[in-house]
């Protein structure tokens, strides 16, 4: 564990890597699997590849080789990485109903009419901080099912009413994250729905996994267009799900080249970095007050567990303060270096990369990781601005400024 006491950052080291064998999980992610998932997202007239940018100027200020990032708030025009995971399961779902394989299946298909009297009867449900539940409410929408979301305390109004529009039943609860992921799985036994959550626990495996597969077409874009592989990757984690699912794919495509995989985690809801510390997976309970929304969740996913306690090189806990600082440099870029509208939980792996590499009080985390002048980082922006008015706050009007 490095700078703990008044920081804003502490990292900790898991010392369990690669010490337990391959995760079950891990040849799900292979590179034909994951074009299998790629080939499917395609079929949507609203796929395009996000952008993978060059942030040279921006990496010559934290004297760095290189910082590429991934830019997901243009998925399929919903602001958020998200819809790719909840796209998949629901594929699957219907193809299992179907009794048909999905690398037959095309969206279009689903929607055709043919296809829709086999859904009558069907309802979707799931719990969300606010992007898992819009992609899924997007997708039920598109295909005309009913689909119920419930959304955890402190929930933003802007993000249930954009999940409203999609004609989904959605309410903010009075619990936190994981007592509405219990909440909705209560409600799927009683009422014979079919509950899509993006975190698995024993008896409750296949659509996690399938939603993760979906997350991992993000990996395969971005390694379509690199020709040389990152050394460090950050990856922002709530359960574990998107960060569990890109470094799987990571590490089957780069072997023993695969970057140094670091998670990042609000202070509030630091499930991994309190697993590395003692060595086994940790639940953090509570509220777990943070503007980072979509990693407020103190359980980990089990499948990425596994993934992440044996591949991960560390944690990186952050205060609300480290993320909005990544919100305000995506957004004023430095020289010609993209702007990049990033919102709370998007913007966190940036602000931690920018205090450790520009700030002293942070030189023995740099040195740990080896974060230096030959580093070629690669972070992913999760999502956009989903809550313009905290986004204005931030970035306009500099709330949560750096202590």
């Amino acid at each position: 564990m490095l700078v703990k006491e008044g920081s804003v950052i502490s990292f900790c080291k898991n010392n369990n890597i690669q010490k337990h064998g391959q995760p079950e999980l891990l040849p799900f992610f292979k590179e034909e699997e994951i074009q299998e998932v790629l080939t499917f997202l395609k079929s949507n007239e609203s796929y395009h590849v996000t952008p993978l940018l060059n942030q040279q100027h921006l990496a010559h200020e934290l004297g760095v080789a290189h910082l590429m990032v991934k830019d997901e708030s243009y998925r399929f025009g919903l602001n958020a990485f998200k819809v790719t995971g909840g796209m998949f399961a629901v594929a699957q779902i219907i193809a299992q109903i179907l009794r048909k394989d999905l690398s037959n299946l095309s969206f279009e298909y689903l929607r055709s009419g043919e296809v829709q009297h086999h859904l009558k009867g069907l309802t979707f449900i799931s719990a969300t901080d606010g992007n898992h539940g819009k992609g899924i409410a997007w997708m039920a929408n598109q295909l005309n099912i009913p689909c119920i979301i419930r959304m955890p305390i402190g929930s933003t109004e802007e993000r249930l009413a954009s999940i409203r529009e999609e004609k989904a039943d959605a309410e903010i609860t009075e619990m936190n994250y994981d007592d509405t992921v219990r909440l909705c799985a209560e409600m799927a036994n009683q009422h014979d729905y079919i509950l899509i959550q993006d975190t698995a626990w024993e008896g409750y495996t296949d659509i996690p996994k399938w939603i993760m597969q979906g997350y991992g077409a993000i990996a395969k874009e971005i390694t379509d267009s690199l020709t040389v592989p990152p050394t460090h990757l950050f990856l922002q984690a709530g359960v574990g799900s998107f960060a569990g699912a890109i470094a799987a794919y990571f590490v089957n495509y780069y072997g023993p080249d695969c970057p140094k995989i670091i998670i990042v985690e609000p202070e509030k809801a630091a499930c991994y970095y309190r697993s590395f510390e003692t060595g086994k997976m940790e639940f953090v309970g509570g509220e777990m007050r943070t503007i980072m929304a979509g990693l407020a969740c103190g359980e980990p996913n089990i499948a990425a567990y596994e993934v992440l306690s044996e591949y991960a090189y560390g944690a990186l806990e952050t205060t609300d303060d480290i993320t909005a600082l990544g919100m305000r440099v995506y957004g004023n870029p430095v020289g010609t270096d993209s702007r990049v509208i990033a919102g709370e939980s998007g913007a966190v792996t940036l602000g931690a990369v920018m205090e450790i590499c520009r700030n002293d009080k942070y030189c023995s985390i740099r040195q740990e990781m080896a974060l230096d002048e030959n580093s070629r980082v690669l972070l992913i922006n999760s999502e956009g601005d989903t809550d313009k008015n905290s986004y204005k706050d931030i970035v306009w009007y500099g709330k949560h400024p750096v202590r």
